[in-house]
């Protein structure tokens, strides 16, 4: 063996270790084991300059699923359970509602009558009611319904319902020179108002499901006018899309929880070189949810095959998860950036999340369980 092949040998060996004990650091709510070694080996190998799977820190592209990958989505996905509650507080202005069949099932969660008449009454009767406002004002009813809205059962606010684990790893792969975006079945109107305040992930790094809007012009200035219909459908085989018109080159990690995620994790996994595919599966029914193969919200059943089959992690959340939630904030701004009259924005969790995942940095709110 030459001295330069046992110098880059030294080299790479001691790159690996410093990755690995950084990361050790970074992800302290995940149980040492299978899985997080499967997440700090890809990481060492695309990250290790002179290697055959080295990858320029341009092409390191993730895509992170949001509802059931980076917060909760039991019982019913928090898009819905907002619009439903912009549905019965525009109830009011419109008795006529009240001889929707649609509607009268949605306002009393008659599950057997909306399971009878099927998605579309439903989702129509939801986007009539979540239309003909400004784009502005429906930002600024998110940002206001999301400071007051709970968990039904965690009693909790739901940005606070956020995997802790996953904030970890998102702020690693970043430190790490990946660029992560969301790829989500849910609205980008809906998320992009908060998730840069609780993943660090900015506005234009959000992709999902395009509601339509109409622009127009008039003595008062411009406004994008939101109407009663959705143009494209970020979920299945549509994630590919998105990401392809959007980020326009594949991702070489992907990370999900369902089925509607597989599409995601196939278009990531069939390139060329290093690639890795995450499933978090809910298993924990003490501190979150257990479902998978038969629940009617994140239904967890061909991907769990093929993970099987391909040799993708799948994460056990009750064992491989030291932690879930992170701990209560007394608050979390959401205002927008651009707004100057708004209060001045209090430290984001990300923010914190990022300080804590520095070596000698302190956490300032250390995780909890629940």
């Amino acid at each position: 063996m030459s001295t330069a092949f046992r110098l880059l040998h030294v080299a790479l060996i001691l790159c690996c270790t410093l990755v690995s004990t950084w990361a050790a650091d970074a992800l302290p709510s995940w149980k040492e084991g299978p899985t997080k070694q499967a997440i700090l080996a890809f990481v060492a190998k695309v990250t290790t300059p002179g290697t055959a799977d080295f990858v320029p820190a341009a092409a390191r592209i993730a895509t992170f699923d949001n509802d059931g990958t980076l917060w909760c989505e039991q019982p019913m996905y928090v898009q819905f359970a907002f619009m439903l509650d912009q549905m019965k507080a525009a109830a009011p202005q419109h008795p006529e509602w009240q001889e929707n069949a649609a509607f009268k099932a949605l306002a009393t969660h008659d599950r057997k009558a909306l399971a009878k008449m099927g998605e579309k009454p439903v989702l129509e009767r939801l986007f009539l009611a979540n239309s003909g406002m400004t784009a502005e004002a429906y930002d600024h009813a998110i940002r206001e319904w999301l400071k007051t809205a709970r968990h039904p059962t965690l009693k909790r606010p739901y940005t606070e319902l956020v995997y802790q684990p996953m904030l970890e790893l998102l702020a690693f792969m970043r430190a790490n020179g990946f660029k992560t975006f969301i790829v989500s079945g849910g609205s980008i109107e809906f998320m992009r108002p908060w998730s840069e305040a609780v993943y660090g992930i900015p506005p234009d790094q959000v992709i999902g499901s395009v509601s339509a809007v109409q622009f127009t012009l008039d003595a008062t200035g411009s406004q994008l006018l939101r109407e009663p219909k959705i143009e494209f459908i970020d979920d299945g085989p549509g994630k590919p899309v998105g990401i392809y018109r959007n980020i326009g080159q594949r991702p070489i990690a992907a990370f999900g929880n369902s089925d509607g995620d597989l599409q995601m994790l196939q278009f990531a996994t069939t390139g060329s070189g290093a690639r890795l595919a995450l499933l978090v599966h809910h298993t924990d029914a003490e501190r979150e949810f257990a479902y998978d193969r038969t629940s009617q919200v994140g239904k967890l059943d061909k991907a769990l095959d093929e993970a099987a089959v391909k040799g993708w992690t799948v994460v056990d959340m009750k064992n491989d998860w030291l932690t879930v939630f992170p701990a209560p904030r007394l608050s979390l701004s959401l205002a927008p950036a651009s707004c100057p009259t708004c209060e001045a924005p209090a430290k984001s969790r990300f923010a914190l999340i990022k300080a804590a995942a520095q070596p000698g940095v302190v956490a300032e709110t250390p995780p909890t369980g629940k």
